[in-house]
């Protein structure tokens, strides 16, 4: 009686069984890295809003400072956004009939806010205070990217709990001069104190910053 299996049943056989593991292990290895992909947490993606605001136009070209709009940012956990009158003192005056700001002008004239829709995002269990990474000497561009020279707003970093890790762990790179907190296009240079100097200035080091109270609460 014949064999019913060929020799190169056992060839085929084993080709089979290792291509199925290794698609599984590489499902695995996606399933567990996707959430930390930039496609995954939307980095660089802009998000469509009510009004395409230019923050290279309004920061880059006019010059106004981040708490122009974001009035809440020094003394509040949120940054806040501005209400329509804030836009309104500027464009009372001027492009009072651009097409493009209609609903500006609608929503100053029906008295509703703006919605805006949120491009930088933690978790809801997640707490994060705006004021207090400003006080302790951290610059806008280091969670928000360098938003002088978006067109329109995106998404800049992962925000992942590594990323705020990596800071936490060593902050003082991370500090900036007072007077350099709202310049998005910032760099170190000779002139900058060193980042020891720096976590003294701000008394930042008291305390481990790795503790999972600070941002789990």
């Amino acid at each position: 009686m014949a064999a019913p299996f060929s020799p190169r049943a056992n060839v085929i056989m084993t080709t089979c069984l290792i291509g199925i593991a290794f698609v599984v292990i590489s499902g695995c290895m996606v399933w567990f890295a996707w959430p930390y992909t930039d496609y995954d947490r939307h980095v660089g993606w802009t998000v469509e809003q009510a009004v395409p605001f230019s923050h290279q136009h309004h920061v880059a070209g006019l010059g106004l400072d981040c708490r122009f709009c974001h009035s809440s940012v020094e003394r509040s956990a949120q940054a806040s956004m501005p209400p329509t009158f804030t836009c309104m003192t500027c464009h009372s005056q001027i492009w009072t009939n651009a097409e493009v700001l209609a609903n500006v002008r609608d929503s100053f004239l029906r008295n509703v806010p703006m919605t805006w829709q949120r491009v930088t995002n933690v978790p809801d269990y997640v707490y994060f205070n705006h004021s207090i990474h400003v006080a302790k000497g951290v610059g806008c561009e280091s969670c928000h990217g360098n938003v002088a020279a978006m067109p329109l707003t995106y998404k800049a970093r992962t925000l992942t709990m590594r990323f705020c890790l990596d800071c936490h762990r060593d902050p003082g790179p991370q500090l900036r001069p007072a007077e350099s907190i709202f310049d998005t296009d910032w760099h170190r240079d000779a002139a900058t104190p060193a980042p020891v100097a720096l976590m003294a200035r701000y008394h930042v080091g008291g305390r481990n910053l790795t503790e999972c109270s600070i941002c789990h609460r």
